[in-house]
């Protein structure tokens, strides 16, 4: 099945789901895993290498990396070991090896868990959901700190979910990206270079239409805003009450 036929096939899934990268040289295991985990309500991004995924992280949030140890040029050691410099995301290792000393080479970096290939895809699910859950389990006392609210709108940067009035409002994936950096901030500045990631200023110029679009969601004069307000010189606030 080539990559394009899996992703018409995959099924349409909520925003809430949760969202993995799928880190693994080789196409056909890539595609077969990103089949199987959309099957059981995951939202997929999937990377060939270290760099791939890289880039990937500079647009999205995970709620867990799924990581092939064995990879040409940086492996997945290597790039576990760079997320935990400044993440705490869930990281499950894959690896063909059986020598257990790549289990506890894996762990003494930060990930999660480890499964070795070949395995059953079942087993994938149960590991992924319970590193997952491990995860959440400490975040849920500080939840009410990744909610705020700004007029009549209030967002949950846990859950990704901008409601106004409590009825849901539709936004992208990358305008929930967007939020929830900003709601992180407590109402603090955060530059549009951490906005727009590390894609130079082409990724910077289309910041700015992304805060347009998402300011005719949520401000009553997008010209005027009266939440989402342009810091000049340095990037974007939002005014939580």
């Amino acid at each position: 099945m080539s990559a394009e036929t899996a992703l018409k096939a995959r099924p349409e899934l909520p925003d809430h789901a949760p969202h993995v990268l799928l880190v693994d040289d080789d196409r056909r295991v890539r595609e077969l895993l990103s089949r199987f985990l959309s099957e059981q309500g995951f939202r997929v991004t999937a990377a060939a290498n270290a760099a791939e995924a890289r880039l990937r992280g500079q647009c999205f949030v995970f709620d867990a990396l799924v990581l092939d140890v064995m990879m040409p040029g940086e492996s997945g050691f290597d790039y576990a070991r760079s997320v935990r410099e400044t993440s705490r995301v869930p990281i499950l290792m894959l690896t063909a090896r059986s020598n257990p000393n790549d289990r506890v080479t894996g762990l003494e970096i930060g990930a999660d868990d480890y499964l070795p290939k070949p395995f059953e895809p079942r087993e994938l699910i149960l590991r992924l959901n319970n590193i997952i859950r491990r995860h959440a389990a400490p975040e849920a006392r500080a939840s009410n700190d990744a909610s705020v609210s700004f007029g009549p709108f209030s967002f949950r940067a846990d859950r990704g979910e901008l409601r106004r009035e409590n009825e849901p409002v539709k936004i992208t994936e990358r305008e929930r990206e967007i939020l929830t950096m900003l709601a992180q901030a407590r109402g603090g500045n955060v530059e549009r270079e951490t906005l727009a990631g590390n894609g130079g200023l082409a990724a910077e110029r289309t910041i700015d239409v992304q805060i347009n679009r998402l300011r005719r969601k949520i401000e009553p004069d997008p010209a005027n805003p009266s939440f989402l307000h342009t810091v000049r010189g340095v990037g974007y606030r939002l005014a939580i009450d």
